[in-house]
């Protein structure tokens, strides 16, 4: 399964399963085993979550945020830099930190154009901001949600939402003014997909015209009718029934043709000027070779292949872009490469960064569809402003009565998504969307794992090896000890298939050694969401890495320094927060 990981030979949460349906048949997991994990509590309360997320996007709350930090920052990057940080540091704690760097990366897009700034010099400290938050309450990451149920499986007393804060506020404060001195010394500057491609940035047209019955360019070739001298080209050519994509300059035109040309404004205008297309000022009809039927604005959009888009390994060739939504795509960004030919059976991954053409209702309708994330232009995902107040006291109230011990986080959260499903404040389509099911998948399987490992002695025999490398050794030493390994494993690998597999062997090592496991747990939790160093161990990273055309090498600038950091300090403060002997 980890060299299936490493390999990405098929997505995470298939590889998962495939070990669980291997260990079912080998008789190492019952049945009844794995369909217990669907009962777990953990996974219950993430997908809530991702729900009660999904409306707080959907009304606004954290769209608002990109004004702000506008207005706050005025010209001054690092100004600039604080207020991002201090943002998300302020609301990751609350609200699942994937879907807030989902929602805020076309914010900071926007806010880097009007300062001048190239959004590489803001994105990585944005993921590492949320990342931190997301360490401050139960709640904020997925992460701390299911060691916390690991634990509990285990005998383990719950951890109550706010009892991880204060060492983790700690490391956020500690991170933030690392981030603020030497994110603008070590961050590089990088041109996004569209700059690559559009250089100077002059506006694009599609201009749809028809060939009237007593037109002169009848006959014509479309090269010989100035339609196809490079700086125009024809996307379509409807004749009849017919329907022809890309037409060779050759192709003759025909009274009733409707051509769609692609050009930039100054070529627009040139065509214009020859009087072929009546656009003049009260043109003669009877004069015009070509007329307009409409013409439409085009703009140029990235848009980031999420984790829950229908798109992912599918071809492109199946997407069926031109046909189905009269849009093109110009290029595809990953790990690295621009790719710009991209052929019909070039299949899309997550984290790829889409530059594609069209209207902006064609775009929207696109993206809408498919579930992937505008960067640039960006959809208008806040349609429901005035519902604003009941998606944050949903949220408020989870928060404050699950830190009351009036209900299990689980019930609250339940309860919060059906709330704000029942007010509108999110659909049950955009509900069941807004649910990463891929990290949901995994968690289940990883469960299942835990299981296995547990049912035939393989997390005592890890434990006991541990114990044995570490003989003589103090409790202090095989909790940093822990840590590392924790933190090296997570940036190679998947942060919540870490979490599961490493609770129950550090609870086993910390009975081995006879203190108590929840420092142990606690390092576990910290240093599995703490992937600093790579793009592909924490999925705000991952978003980030293809959004800001970053270089795999990018994150080891600020990210090796920041998993440094929190090695030692997570190494230094939780024995201080919770005892090795109760």
């Amino acid at each position: 399964m980890f060299v299936t990981f490493l390999r990405e030979w098929v997505k995470p949460d298939v590889a998962v399963m495939g070990a669980v349906a291997i260990l079912l048949g080998a008789g190492v997991l019952k049945s009844k085993e794995v369909l217990g994990v669907f009962g777990n509590s953990a996974p219950i309360t993430i997908a809530c979550l991702f729900i009660i997320s999904g409306a707080l996007a959907r009304t606004g709350c954290v769209d608002a945020l990109g004004g702000w930090l506008s207005a706050v920052a005025g010209g001054s990057e690092r100004r600039l830099l604080a207020a991002l940080m201090l943002t998300s540091l302020l609301v990751s704690p609350f609200i699942n930190n994937t879907p807030v760097v989902m929602v805020m990366i076309p914010a900071v897009i926007a806010v880097a154009g009007r300062s001048g700034l190239a959004p590489s010099r803001l994105l990585i400290p944005l993921s590492y901001a949320t990342i931190l938050g997301g360490l401050i309450t139960m709640v904020g990451t997925s992460t701390n949600i299911l060691v916390d149920g690991v634990a509990r499986a285990q005998g383990l007393e719950p951890f109550s939402m706010f009892e991880i804060s204060l060492p983790a506020l700690v490391m956020a404060a500690v991170g933030f003014v690392f981030m603020l001195v030497f994110a603008p010394r070590l961050l590089p500057t990088r041109e996004t997909l569209t700059q690559q491609f559009t250089g100077s940035g002059e506006r694009w047209f599609m201009t749809e015209l028809f060939v009237p019955e007593h037109s002169r360019l009848r006959g014509k070739t479309l090269k010989e009718a100035c339609l196809s001298d490079g700086t125009i080209q024809v996307l379509n050519l409807v004749r009849g029934e017919a329907e022809l994509a890309n037409p060779d300059p050759d192709t003759r035109l025909e009274a009733g043709d409707r051509v769609v040309v692609h050009s930039c404004s100054s070529a627009v205008m040139a065509l214009h000027s020859t009087d072929l297309v009546g656009l003049q000022a009260q043109p003669q009809v009877s004069d015009q070779d070509l007329e307009t039927l409409r013409r439409r604005d085009v703009v140029t959009v990235e848009a980031i292949v999420g984790q829950t888009s229908r798109y992912v390994l599918r071809p492109v060739r199946d997407l069926d872009l031109l046909t189905r939504y009269g849009i093109h795509l110009v290029a595809v960004h990953r790990r690295d490469a621009s790719i710009s030919q991209v052929g019909g059976d070039f299949q899309l991954q997550v984290g790829d960064v889409l530059l594609v053409e069209g209207t902006p209702a064609q775009i929207k309708r696109f993206c809408d569809n498919g579930d992937l994330i505008p960067l640039t232009e960006g959809r208008q995902l806040a349609s429901r402003r005035h519902k604003a107040p009941i998606a944050l006291g949903t949220i408020v109230g989870v928060m404050l009565l699950a830190a009351l011990d009036v209900m299990p986080i689980e019930g609250l959260a339940l309860i919060g998504a059906v709330m704000v499903v029942l007010t509108g404040c999110i659909t049950s389509e955009e509900a069941y969307k807004s649910i990463e099911w891929p990290i949901l998948i995994l968690i289940f399987g990883m469960l299942a794992i835990s299981i296995a490992m547990r049912s035939s002695g393989l997390d005592r025999m890890l434990a006991v090896e541990l114990a044995e490398l570490g003989q003589g050794q103090s409790p202090w030493l095989m909790l940093s000890l822990v840590i590392l390994i924790t933190s090296i494993a997570t940036e190679v690998l998947s942060n919540n298939a870490i979490a599961v597999l490493f609770t129950p062997v550090v609870i086993g090592l910390a009975q081995q050694m006879g203190v108590d496991p929840r420092p142990f747990v606690v390092g576990v939790m910290f240093a599995a969401s703490c992937s600093f160093a790579t793009p592909i161990g924490y999925q705000t990273n991952t978003l980030v890495y293809g959004a800001g055309n970053y270089r795999f090498g990018d994150f080891a600038r600020l990210g090796v320094p920041m998993n440094i950091i929190s090695w030692l300090l997570f190494s230094a403060l939780i024995p201080l927060f919770w005892p090795f002997q109760p």
